[in-house]
């Protein structure tokens, strides 16, 4: 097991009556002109805006509004945040909505404080060292960016899109309410689900095979997400099958389930790759990848596929043949993906398969023109990240 510092300082607020706390919360964390940063109208028609607004109205705490985020966040939106916390002197976001919504109040902050482009700290060449104070409103439980670190923004004039993370960027709290993902669509749902269970396979596949009870963790998280994943399909409305997606969506990217390991993310930067340039939802472009991504790099650590496909996929073992195991693991994971409605290749997420121009242009992005490699498990130079985006485009 590595060494490790494990650091999550954001404040949980959790259940039915959470949202009844946010300016009370607000005030705690020092806001005093709040900007009220959200997606389209989803916010607005589930009423959830009007009771933030008419909360704050009754505390006398002011308020700016800044909609329209997309999914796969813009930098233009960023400047445009940016733009009117300066004007109207704001000390203090709220983001209501998922990820998203959450990673463009994080870049938000981060920009607040900078005097050069925000877009420095997504490109490397600065690094924060400040951020304005932001809570949240958990709308959408899938990328986990409530308790964690990470921030990822699409730069809509390059089609680039990049990470950031920083401990500076951490909500001040985070406001969850189950009852508000009942009216998901069942493919948002699902995508949440796969990105979730995802974040914690990012840490799982490591070179490290002595975290016993990092792993008792993980494997837990997975197969209740799963589980819960699978049956909330069909009983949307049901209060603990959606509360146990939400706040797994929390634990699986606050770092806990990466303590003694050393996380790998390959994935992840195929696909923000993927999403870039095709629009496609995150969740969904995450699925499409991952079974070739495995199938490329398990015998880097055969034995920790074979675990995985045992103790979260009920897979049976086959001591003599961990190979086949751990295959029948990544097919199993995959004909999971298709009963949630996700795709596993790259043509049934994009309706057609890529060019090999396109395969080329995935590979050079993700690489930054040949400069850099992804993962850890193995690291992925530029020819094994085309030879991964070949294989999921079969």
């Amino acid at each position: 097991m590595k060494d490790f510092n494990f650091y999550a300082p954001t404040e949980v607020v959790f259940g039915k009556e959470s949202e009844k706390q946010i300016s009370q919360l607000i005030r705690k964390y020092g806001g005093t002109k709040v900007l009220l940063h959200y997606g389209g109208q989803s916010a607005r028609r589930s009423g959830l805006l009007d009771e933030v607004k008419a909360q704050l109205t009754a505390a006398n705490i002011p308020f700016t509004e800044l909609g329209g985020v997309v999914p796969n966040p813009v930098l233009s939106k960023v400047y445009e945040g940016i733009d009117i916390v300066r004007r109207d002197s704001l000390d203090f976001i709220l983001a209501i909505g998922g990820g998203s919504v959450i990673d463009s109040a994080k870049a938000i902050g981060y920009g607040i404080c900078y005097d050069g482009d925000v877009w420095d700290f997504y490109s490397g060449k600065a690094q924060a060292k400040s951020c304005m104070p932001i809570g949240c409103v958990l709308t959408i439980p899938a990328a986990g960016s409530e308790m964690s670190y990470g921030c990822v923004i699409t730069n809509d004039k390059t089609q680039r899109k990049w990470s950031y993370n920083c401990d500076l960027g951490r909500m001040k709290f985070a406001v969850m309410n189950p009852l508000r993902t009942y009216t998901l669509p069942a493919y948002q749902t699902a995508a949440g689900v796969t990105d979730i269970m995802m974040h914690t396979m990012e840490r799982y596949f490591s070179h490290h095979d002595d975290m016993l009870l990092t792993d008792a963790i993980a494997e837990a998280l997975l197969r209740t997400v799963k589980e819960c994943g699978e049956k909330v399909l069909h009983d949307p409305e049901n209060y603990q099958l959606r509360a146990q997606i939400m706040w797994g969506g929390s634990l699986a990217h606050n770092n806990l389930t990466e303590c003694g390991t050393q996380k790998d993310f390959a994935t992840h930067g195929l696909e923000h790759e993927l999403s870039a340039m095709f629009g496609v939802t995150h969740g969904a472009g995450l699925a499409a990848l991952w079974g070739s991504w495995a199938r490329y790099v398990m015998h880097e650590n055969i034995t920790r596929f074979a675990q995985f496909a045992v103790n979260v996929l009920g897979v049976r073992n086959n001591f003599k043949d961990p190979e086949q195991t751990a295959l029948e693991g990544v097919a199993a994971m995959e004909a999971f993906y298709h009963r949630i409605g996700m795709p596993a290749s790259i043509p049934e997420l994009i309706g057609r398969t890529l060019t090999e121009d396109e395969l080329i242009t995935l590979a050079d992005n993700c690489s930054r023109g040949k400069t850099i490699t992804i993962g850890n498990l193995k690291k992925l130079t530029y020819d094994d990240m085309l030879a991964i985006y070949r294989m999921a485009n079969q």
